[in-house]
């Protein structure tokens, strides 16, 4: 059981870190400040006033940024190298002690994760992007910050149930993964027009 309390908190949070980087961790420091359960001693790392406080003072500025149409596009761009970087780091912070070979299968885990809900998460906006109204944008930001919260309490209090929702998440992607990448391809790429001699 320990082995999959490990899995669904470290894989729940780099899952996480992938769509929002700045609540994963603002969740971890503040879980692990006030005890809101009890965590290994590896999660006081994100126990610091300077860990904390920028990633709320991040959080709040993309909570900004993610709902103006093609702003959120832009940020999502900035943040291609840094939130797949965070799940690893993440998920390397919240094995603990471990053996050099684990900590680096668990940054590539966490990594590979991370960069799979931020990409999924960047072409879906990119196609909500393209449509005329706001609306849609302001809904997938909220969600994805519920979801993120959500997310990060059942990593915490349930990590077993938080490593069947990532399992279920990471079958969506797969499978919508192709759906995207065609929805994206009609949306931005042109197809050349031949004119008849």
């Amino acid at each position: 059981m320990d082995v999959l309390t490990t899995l669904g908190r470290t894989l729940g949070f780099s899952f996480a870190a992938g769509i929002n980087l700045y609540a994963t961790v603002a969740i971890l420091g503040l879980a692990s400040r006030f005890d809101w359960v009890t965590l290994p001693p590896q999660f006081k790392v994100f126990d610091n006033d300077i860990v904390i406080g920028a990633a709320i003072v991040m959080y709040l500025v993309e909570f900004v940024a993610d709902k103006v149409p093609w702003l959120d596009s832009i940020w999502d761009a900035i943040h291609t190298v840094i939130r797949p970087v965070g799940g690893a780091l993440i998920a390397v912070a919240t094995l603990g002690h471990a053996s050099p070979t684990v900590e680096g299968l668990a940054a590539l885990f966490g990594g590979t994760l991370a960069a799979g809900s931020h990409f999924s998460k960047a072409g879906t906006r990119a196609i909500a992007n393209a449509s005329p109204e706001p609306f849609s944008n302001w809904i997938l930001s909220i969600t994805e910050d519920v979801f993120v919260v959500g997310l990060g309490i059942l990593a915490l209090k349930h990590p077993v149930i938080a490593l069947a929702v990532v399992a279920f998440c990471v079958i969506l992607m797969l499978t919508f993964a192709a759906w995207i990448y065609r929805a994206f391809r009609r949306r931005f790429v042109r197809t050349p027009v031949i004119v008849p001699s």
